[in-house]
């Protein structure tokens, strides 16, 4: 991965809405349910904040969460997974590589092929539709 693309807090609110900064740069989380649905056809989920194509459409499933959800990210480098443990949780934060946005987090109790559910932030993702 090249180098991380880092800007000013001012720089982030100027881009990005109140609640996309909230989530993405402060860590917080959208409500359950809160975010539009994505389409449901080919394309790719990007990084709001910069672009990084995070996960394929395909890999997308219904969790009953609330939350979009993924079984795997479109690469391994594309994403990085911290440990969080705020609010007396043991839990798998889950950052963009290329500009640490807070995406959501990552629980072992998605679907086949990987077990892994990555539940993230709607507002955190941009979809871009396969051409």
């Amino acid at each position: 991965m090249s180098d991380k693309i880092t800007k000013t807090d001012a720089e982030w609110q100027a881009q990005l809405s109140p609640l996309a900064y909230k989530v993405t740069r402060k860590g917080g989380t959208e409500r359950s349910g809160s975010h539009e649905d994505f389409p449901k056809s080919a394309g790719m989920f990007t990084c709001t904040c910069c672009g990084a194509e995070l996960f394929d459409a395909e890999t997308k499933f219904e969790s009953g969460s609330g939350w979009p959800s993924f079984y795997r990210p479109l690469t391994p480098e594309t994403i990085e997974e911290r440990a969080d443990n705020k609010l007396f949780m043991k839990r798998t934060e889950v950052v963009c590589a290329a500009c640490d946005a807070h995406l959501g987090h990552v629980f072992p109790d998605g679907p086949q092929p990987t077990g892994m559910r990555y539940c993230l932030n709607g507002v955190a993702l941009d979809f871009k539709a396969q051409d």
